[in-house]
């Protein structure tokens, strides 16, 4: 009876450490899970507008600006040389995104020798070439001004396979792509409650996700921001995976020893 007792109370405990598929699987709709079978092939099921949000710059960030010209004259290039970023301090080049950039001072503004200042916060990357073209179109006509972030970064955090800051230059990512980017989560991840800490000027918002309901295509978190921290908490089972699990033979052996000495002694 004391065997008996002994393997329903293991076979408990492995149960409860098991994972259910719809704990897992992202952006699910209703009961799909439980009837994949009968889901039509190659066909559209449902459409999601998306809350796209373009970037804009923000006091701080990394630019590249890099300014083109058709114009063969000398006067140009010497012109273009003093404001293309990739030239580095001092017309130098490097390869460190840090010396190749310029940065947007803390009042939203960056600063050429020739065009002066220029106030970009605020503004999308595509306004910003805008913005800069005008002025540089003041001292040379046929000038084409292109923008770049260098410092576009977040942080991904918790049950995911390498905790770590991620860099990109896409400035549409979604946190999907993110997570991939910090490879991926872990198995014991709880996709249904991604802590989100966002700056937003001088303040810094918390907000929680759920990447295992499908409307999340429309959340207007479903783009990461510059500076983000992605918290990923673990599952309940992730206690009785990593720890109880791991140690089930010792625990096992110890509790069939006492049941030997508890059988022994009462004969």
């Amino acid at each position: 009876m004391t065997r008996t007792w002994l393997i329903f109370g293991i076979l408990i405990v492995i149960l409860s450490a098991c994972v259910p598929a719809k704990k897992l699987v992202y952006l699910q709709k209703d009961e799909e899970l439980k009837y994949r079978q009968d889901i039509p092939k190659d066909s559209i099921l449902r459409t999601h507008g998306l809350s796209i949000q373009e970037y804009r710059i923000q006091p701080l960030d990394l630019l590249s600006i890099n300014f083109e010209t058709l114009s063969d004259e000398n006067d140009a290039f010497d012109f273009l040389s003093k404001l293309n970023t990739q030239n580095g301090a001092g017309g130098n080049f490097s390869n460190s995104p840090a010396l190749n950039g310029i940065l947007v001072n803390k009042i939203g503004e960056i600063e050429f020798a020739v065009l002066g200042r220029i106030k970009v916060a605020g503004l999308t990357l595509f306004e910003a070439q805008d913005t800069i073209q005008s002025v540089a179109s003041r001292y040379m006509q046929d000038v084409v001004v292109r923008v770049r972030m260098l410092n576009f970064r977040f942080t991904v955090l918790g049950e995911v396979t390498g905790e770590r800051t991620v860099s990109s230059a896409n400035t549409r990512l979604t946190m999907m792509e993110a997570i991939g980017l910090a490879g991926g989560f872990g198995e014991l991840a709880d996709r249904s409650s991604v802590k989100v800490i966002r700056q937003n000027e001088n303040r810094a918002d918390v907000y929680y996700v759920d990447l295992l309901k499908e409307n999340f295509l429309e959340s207007p978190y479903y783009y990461v921001q510059q500076n983000d921290v992605i918290i990923v908490p673990p599952l309940k089972q992730r206690t009785f995976r990593r720890y109880f699990v791991g140690n089930l033979g010792i625990i096992t052996a110890t509790i069939s020893f006492a049941a030997l000495m508890i059988t022994i002694f009462i004969k």
